[in-house]
């Protein structure tokens, strides 16, 4: 048994961490790939919940996780990865009130930073607990969701609908949340606005399909044909798809939509989309040159970034100060979030786009996501999901 060591509000709490699961495939392990190793199974701390079977969802920022050398000082030197997941509820802590809402044996998804919820946290009491520096974080630096059992915060668990699979709780609560409050919270995109988005990708399709579901208009901009085909499924006209290999800032201008976009949505995050999002249109009117208005997001307007493919990006400062944009960026979600996109998923309302695998697939659709040949997402099943 590994015991860790306690963050100081974590041991106010009375929260120790007694790790390593049972029969624990480690194929998401940092030190362990591609190996099985066996573990005592998990203690459970006071304010802590055990589950079992259900599916974990992959991410690109896994293999992030597994190669980014610049880890922070307080990853695991060894833990397993998953950070989106659904489980069956088999044991709580001893804190965990009768009044909590939970039961054992209910299926849960697992939000993987669900925060501290400390009163004197700046990031929990301002609902912020996504950026919360002392809470657990499930498979970012230390053990997620990977594995037969796992221990969480039960301030990360919510109830899956009936009619919701493991595989679509699983990668909401990552794929479809984060969309969701991006799209939601930070972009506060309503039915009047006209929005740009860039990106069909894992998160991506989901955000589209939180845009049509509160009806506003959508333009969408994507490098793969056949993530543009499936828009057209769900509803996006083919005149609102940018042609493969036609630029934005033609298309916008061919389409007399310079300075009609209220909301640019990044689900992408590389030089050419930021910039894009900035410019997106040439003008041919030189008074509007010349006074540096040839954006096509109307003034006032909303640039909202969520893609990381680049670490960093140019802001063109004059454009966005005579224009007086908002640039908002958006990371993670909170359980609300996932509470409400689960519900919306129950309802047909979203239909998160995810494959079925099984946990010994992990490394090669590690490999398959590098190589861009992963469409939507991929739960991983353990045995009793799939049964």
């Amino acid at each position: 048994m590994v015991q860790y060591q306690v963050k100081q509000r974590e041991r106010r709490l009375g929260i120790w961490r007694l790790r390593f699961p049972a029969t624990r495939q480690t194929a998401s392990s940092m030190v362990f790939l591609n190996q099985t190793r066996k573990y005592p199974k998990d203690d459970v701390g006071v304010e802590e919940t055990q589950r079992k079977y259900g599916a974990s969802g992959v991410c690109r920022s896994d293999h992030n996780l597994l190669t980014n050398e610049n880890q922070p000082s307080w990853f695991q030197e060894k833990f397993t990865l998953g950070h989106e997941g659904c489980g069956r509820i088999v044991e709580f802590g001893s804190s965990v009130s009768s009044s909590s809402g939970f039961s054992i044996g209910d299926i849960i998804a697992l939000l993987a930073v669900p925060g501290c919820g400390l009163k004197e946290c700046e990031e929990c009491s301002n609902d912020l607990p996504q950026l919360c520096l002392a809470g657990y974080r499930s498979g970012i630096g230390m053990d997620g969701y990977f594995a037969e059992y796992c221990v969480i915060d039960i301030r990360g668990a919510v109830h899956v609908p009936k009619g919701v699979t493991p595989s679509q709780a699983a990668v909401a609560t990552d794929a479809v949340t984060t969309a969701y409050h991006a799209i939601h919270r930070r972009g506060r995109i309503t039915a009047q606005d006209t929005v740009f988005l860039f990106g069909l990708g894992g998160l991506g399709f989901n955000a589209l399909q939180v845009i049509l579901a509160i009806g506003a208009k959508v333009l969408v901009s994507d490098v793969k044909q056949e993530n543009l085909d499936e828009a057209i499924k769900i509803g996006v006209p083919k005149e609102s798809l940018v042609p493969i290999g036609t630029t934005v800032k033609e298309w916008v201008q061919e389409n007399g939509l310079t300075g009609k976009i209220s909301v640019v949505a990044d689900f992408v995050g590389t030089a050419q989309t930021f910039s894009d999002s900035q410019h997106i249109s040439k003008c041919t009117d030189p008074t509007r040159i010349q006074h540096n208005l040839h954006v096509a997001v109307r003034q006032a307007g909303r640039i909202l970034c969520v893609g990381t493919l680049n670490h960093e990006n140019t802001v063109h400062m004059k454009l966005g100060i005579r224009k007086r944009l908002d640039i908002i960026f958006s990371y993670g979600g909170q359980t609300k979030d996932l509470r409400e996109a689960l519900d919306l998923i129950a309802k047909g309302v979203l239909n998160p786009m995810v494959t079925d695998g099984k946990l010994g697939d992990f490394p090669k659709v590690m490999r398959d996501l590098e190589a861009g040949k992963v469409q939507g997402r991929v739960a991983l099943l353990f045995d009793e999901a799939k049964s």
